[in-house]
């Protein structure tokens, strides 16, 4: 499968409509990125069970402040609305692979467990109860960029 461009506005639907999601946020000017992109679409075409997005930092520059992105490539993977990896730098195909191998093998049930956890903890801190806290019901947790 081929890479998709969203946008900002794009980002939850999106998120929230596919099981795994990968964001590769990249800006044109960006050498490291410029050497990412091909390896990012060669991978993408091997898994057409992940739904391999970009977002540009220069077109979406407010979503990408949002996001918390300070260094470009930065990739970012989600799986079942909640964000899994995250992390700087441009991968090599075998490292990307690792990633999305990972991603797929992930024991879903104990991250939502986990999620649940410290959103419980973090409401507990703050003297709230977990509901008020965001997320959704089940567990999930899609941030708010």
């Amino acid at each position: 499968m081929a890479t998709l461009d969203i946008t900002g506005e794009q980002f939850a639907s999106t998120i929230e409509g596919n099981d795994i999601v990968l964001v590769d946020f990249w800006a044109e000017w960006c050498g490291p990125c410029k050497q990412f992109g091909p390896t990012y679409s060669a991978v993408s075409e091997k898994h057409p069970d992940v739904l391999f997005t970009k977002v540009d930092t220069e077109a979406e520059q407010q979503f990408a402040a949002e996001a918390g992105i300070t260094s470009i490539p930065t990739l970012m993977a989600f799986r079942e609305k909640v964000l899994v990896f995250s992390q700087p730098g441009a991968l090599n195909a075998q490292q990307l692979e690792q990633v999305v191998d990972a991603v797929k093998a992930l024991d879903m049930e104990e991250v939502h467990a986990h999620v649940a956890k410290q959103r419980e903890e973090a409401a507990a801190a703050a003297g709230k109860p977990a509901a008020s806290q965001g997320g959704t019901q089940d567990g999930t947790q899609i941030p708010d960029f």
